[in-house]
């Protein structure tokens, strides 16, 4: 059922949906409709217990909340300010961004060494990574740490320096947690104050996105959605990610929580090339450096500096927004995918592990991107997009 979509004033769209004379020019009412649909069917078959949607276009919202944020212990509805485990949007939101507002303030070079800032990330198969490997997962690092041999985030620092790479850089694409393990503390080290702070005083603060930060437990209360059972107990405004539980919460791969309208609030800063609402985080050109490619042309696979471009991880984009598009997936089912060109947006917050893992929404991902897409008024995704600049 949808529970909100934007101002509710003006026409009705249809069963569940009503627009706004404004949200009824920017959007095409039957695929908003084939959306909730979609996240509804979903629901049903158990991929989800719910999630919240959110479509913005040129400036214009639409957003709906569908389903349940809790089953267990007991039911409880979700809502359009329901608290998400982010996942691993935690490396577009977080880490990635902050790794380039300090190479834009002339503090990290992303061409240098990791060993420049890691010293201890050194040795003969790890002394020509660079940051900006670590940024498009071309390190040839492997996708994770072990669990086992440490127990906090000096602990996992230690471990991910230790690391062997299996290619050398640049030569393949692996998606790996273990890069932005490294690039969390790359901030640490170069700013001084933890990822958490940095993020909290650099980005959520300025840009008014105050349900957004790590470490939530005690200030969200029952708003948060709850991921798997672990321990006998249900996990609730504490981290998912095992790796970035046992560091502390806090961790350059995951750990982040928000929420649709803050996430949108990011996305529209990034659209209005690192300013929102008179407020600027980023100057263009690094906005420019996050969200163009990024990865050598003799890769198939096309990185941003975090963002995905083209890669296997891309459903979010559907079949309708362009490459030079670009965003980002978690693994609790969220994702966030942007087209720069259309100035629009599609934000979708689930906790596909909840109560139990196993389940996937990728389809739902590419169904919504396809929808989203399909629903923008005076959008033509009809011609081939050019192909986004490489360094």
């Amino acid at each position: 059922m949808l529970m909100a979509a934007g101002a509710l004033a003006g026409c009705v769209a249809g069963p569940g949906v009503r627009l706004s004379s404004r949200q009824a020019a920017a959007f095409r009412p039957e695929k908003l409709r084939e959306m909730g649909a979609a996240i509804e069917a979903a629901t049903r078959e158990g991929l989800l217990p719910g999630g919240v949607l959110w479509l913005e276009h040129r400036g214009v919202e639409f957003h709906g909340a569908y389903g349940r944020r809790a089953l267990v212990p007991r039911a409880l509805p979700a809502h359009g300010d329901t608290i998400y485990d982010v996942a691993s949007l935690t490396k577009v939101l977080a880490t990635a961004p902050s790794i380039v507002l300090l190479a834009e303030r002339g503090h990290v070079d992303l061409a240098a060494p990791v060993k420049n800032y890691l010293p201890e990330f050194a040795g003969p198969q790890r002394d020509a990574i660079t940051v900006r490997h670590l940024l498009t997962h071309t390190s040839g690092l492997r996708p994770g740490i072990a669990l086992t041999g440490w127990t906090n985030a000096a602990g996992a620092i230690t471990a991910a320096c230790s690391e062997i790479p299996r290619s050398a850089p640049d030569a393949q694409f692996v998606y790996s947690d273990i890069n932005y393990i490294l690039l969390g503390e790359i901030v640490r080290r170069g700013s001084g104050v933890s990822l958490d702070e940095f993020t909290r005083r650099e980005f959520y603060g300025p840009l008014g996105m105050e349900d957004t930060g790590f470490l939530p437990a005690e200030r969200i209360g029952p708003r948060v959605a709850p991921t798997t059972v672990s321990g006998g107990g249900v996990l609730r405004g504490v981290v998912h990610d095992p790796t970035a539980r046992q560091m502390g919460g806090v961790a350059g791969h995951a750990g982040l929580f928000s929420t649709a309208p803050d996430i949108a609030r990011f996305a529209r800063m990034l659209v209005g090339q690192g300013e929102l609402d008179g407020v600027r985080v980023f100057q263009p050109e690094s906005v420019r450096r996050m969200t163009s490619v990024q990865t050598p042309a003799t890769l198939a696979a096309r990185r941003g500096l975090g963002w995905d471009v083209d890669t296997g991880y891309s459903a979010p984009r559907g079949e309708l927004f362009p490459k030079g598009s670009y965003g980002h997936t978690g693994w609790t089912g969220t994702s966030l995918w942007i087209d720069p060109a259309s100035q629009s947006f599609v934000v979708f917050l689930c906790n596909r592990n909840h109560p139990k893992e196993g389940t996937s929404v990728t389809a739902l991902r590419r169904q919504l991107g396809t929808l989203g897409a399909a629903a923008l008024r005076g959008a033509d995704f009809n011609g081939t997009a050019a192909e986004p600049a490489r360094p």
